[in-house]
């Protein structure tokens, strides 16, 4: 089989300010496509992840995640199939999970790939429910959140891939409640008839602390925050004593121009002695093992559900990415690229 000589790939020309412009900031641009050398596999990518966390690195401010470099392919999580190694261990047709996407061809030392299952799972999942946006999910909710069965969970970005993985599993492990936020009222229903969730609410359809209140009228004791801002305020006044408040994103302000206020009640840690911890999925992979095994059978059972939603082709990835940061997607937001 001859492989490819060129293949196209996603650069960031122009650190954003604000929303990012398609135009100003990005470009695909053609490159070539290298033969793998001892140690390495050549991937032709098939499924390319677009995440919250992505519009950070755009920045050069420092955070704990490197800024993406400028006019240098663009990196993120992929699934592939290998159509050349000089590995041990892999071989053509083998298909791997990675993190150098944003682009059709890859060539990489293999210690940064691993091996993934079609026939034990769809390889979609690997990057959504199975994968890191999954053990978010699990790693959020039941280490840094410390759920405990009957609490009451309110959840917000809860029809996205994180969101709506944490607010089903809260609902297999016994939660009391179970209160979600989305931006439609088409997610809300999601929410309510699929994901069984006890109740959900449209954000944009009143203040969110009015609307969590009619949604769990004796409080919450577990807040997984996808949202910051106004959410993280109305969540504050919900909390119970001893209540617990796990920071995954806030994806609200990350185009932020301008400094964006706090939440005006924090005086009510003290008065609550409720927790507020901020985390990052890559301090958890310990529970790994963990997550695949007891995730992985709900998936099959069907307990737990799960949507993605597909964009076509690497020419899309960058309306793909921005209809994400805009909660177009219900679920996970993946790339398409044919094979």
């Amino acid at each position: 089989m001859s492989l490819p000589t060129t293949g196209r790939e996603w650069h960031l020309t122009e650190r954003p300010e604000g929303w990012p412009d398609p135009e100003k900031n990005f470009a695909l641009r053609e490159a070539p496509v290298t033969e793998p050398g001892e140690g390495e596999v050549l991937v032709k990518n098939l499924y390319l992840s677009v995440d919250p966390y992505m519009r950070g690195r755009m920045s050069a401010a420092k955070s704990y995640a490197e800024p993406y470099k400028l006019n240098k392919p663009m990196l993120g999580a992929a699934v592939g199939r290998v159509l050349a190694s000089g590995a041990e261990g892999f071989s053509e047709g083998d298909h791997v999970l990675h993190f150098f996407g944003w682009r059709e061809y890859a060539t990489f030392d293999a210690r940064s790939a691993v091996k993934v299952d079609p026939e034990a799972a769809p390889l979609t999942t690997y990057l959504g429910v199975l994968g890191m946006p999954g053990l978010t999910a699990y790693a959020g909710l039941l280490r840094v959140a410390g759920f405990k069965e009957g609490d009451a969970v309110f959840v917000s970005g809860a029809a996205g891939a994180v969101g709506s993985e944490v607010g089903q599993i809260a609902r297999l492990k016994g939660a009391s409640r179970v209160v979600g936020s989305a931006g439609s009222d088409e997610k809300v229903k999601l929410l309510t008839e699929e994901y069984g969730f006890d109740a959900a609410f449209n954000y944009k359809n009143g203040p969110v602390k009015d609307q969590l209140k009619e949604a769990a009228p004796d409080g919450i004791d577990v807040y997984f925050d996808n949202v910051g801002g106004e959410h993280l305020e109305a969540a504050i006044s919900a909390m119970n004593l001893h209540g617990r408040i796990a920071v995954c994103g806030m994806i609200s302000q990350y185009n932020a121009t301008e400094p964006t206020p706090a939440p005006r009640n924090l005086a009510q840690i003290i008065a609550k002695r409720f927790r507020v911890e901020g985390f990052l999925v890559g301090d958890h992979y310990d529970l790994q093992p963990q997550f695949v095994e007891e995730v992985s059978a709900w998936v099959r059972s069907g307990e737990l559900k799960y949507n993605e939603t597909k964009a076509e082709g690497i020419e899309n990835t960058l309306d793909a990415f921005l209809g994400m940061l805009r909660g177009e997607n219900t679920g996970k937001m993946l790339v398409a690229l044919p094979d």
